[in-house]
């Protein structure tokens, strides 16, 4: 699934062709310019390993190491098609930041695809195995140190990346642009999945509510799915990195101007402030 590059990526609806590399090298030019792309740059990825590839292209472009991995889940209606529950896309070290008492600025491309989502993320105590990839929920849950909650900031140049479906979301880094951390889990092995949900706010509205049992076999079934597949694509999690797991409340759209409140029971509470992008500014930058 994850083979070496091809030379084009082409769909017979549109006839346009251009090699993985100027896809990515157009996606990547976008997000550091904080330019919106009108459209998707060539055709459409065929399958999401196609798109997986753009974006292993584009990962060696950008200026920064991966710092973890965003899980998105697939509709169910396109699952059988696209042979996947389950997207990923990287997480770069500079668009990682620690919640404050004060909002957290993130950038969003005028003109492009803002969203949050509250998230359930695992921190990496241990290399995982290179070439392991049958990973079981209970393996890869002996390898991790802590569980937090955060926000994913989902962003892209794209606005339709979301419209356009997951073979797009793969190539664009999975459509993320940044992660707030917040407080850990308590006792985090011994609790279910229902605790702490979460409920997320934009501009005081009630915009969804979820909780880790949310998210189809738990944030642990989506850790699993993301170590067993980077480690196909020759890309073995590392102590340390980060597993952002799904959209438990939902994805949750915010234009520059707009604030966002991810609580999480009694646990911790979230703030978010969104700002128009400029180039390489912050997160989404």
């Amino acid at each position: 699934m994850w083979g070496g590059a091809s030379v084009t990526e082409i769909l017979p609806d549109t006839g346009v062709a251009l090699a993985p590399a100027e896809v990515a090298r157009r996606f990547v030019a976008a997000r550091r310019a904080a330019h919106a792309l009108p459209d998707f740059p060539g055709a459409l990825p065929a399958d999401m390993a196609a798109g997986y590839r753009i974006q292993d292209a584009a990962i060696g472009l950008w200026p920064d190491a991966v710092a973890g991995w965003k899980v998105g889940r697939i509709p169910t209606e396109l699952q059988a098609a696209l042979a996947a529950d389950r997207v990923m896309g990287p997480v770069f070290a500079a668009n990682v930041v620690q919640a404050g008492r004060e909002p957290t600025p993130i950038y969003a491309i005028p003109g492009g695809f803002a969203a949050v989502e509250a998230e359930y993320i695992y921190r990496l105590g241990e290399d995982a195995a290179a070439g392991k990839i049958d990973w079981t929920p209970r393996d890869a849950l002996a390898l991790v140190e802590d569980e937090l909650v955060g926000v994913e900031f989902a962003g892209s140049p794209l606005a339709s990346i979301n419209i356009l479906g997951p073979r797009v979301v793969a190539a664009d880094f999975g459509n993320n642009a940044g992660l707030i951390l917040g407080r850990s889990i308590p006792d985090w092995r011994a609790r279910n999945d229902d605790w702490p949900p979460c409920a997320a706010y934009v501009d005081g509205e009630l915009v969804g509510r979820g909780a880790p049992s949310s998210l189809p076999g738990g944030p642990a079934a989506s850790l699993a799915f993301l170590m067993n597949a980077v480690a196909a694509r020759g890309r073995p999690l590392k102590r340390g990195q980060l597993v952002t797991t799904g959209a438990a409340s939902g994805i949750h759209d915010i234009e520059a101007g707009q604030s966002a409140l991810i609580a999480f029971g009694d646990l911790d509470e979230i703030r978010v402030i969104a700002r128009p992008a400029t180039a390489l500014e912050g997160p989404g930058g």
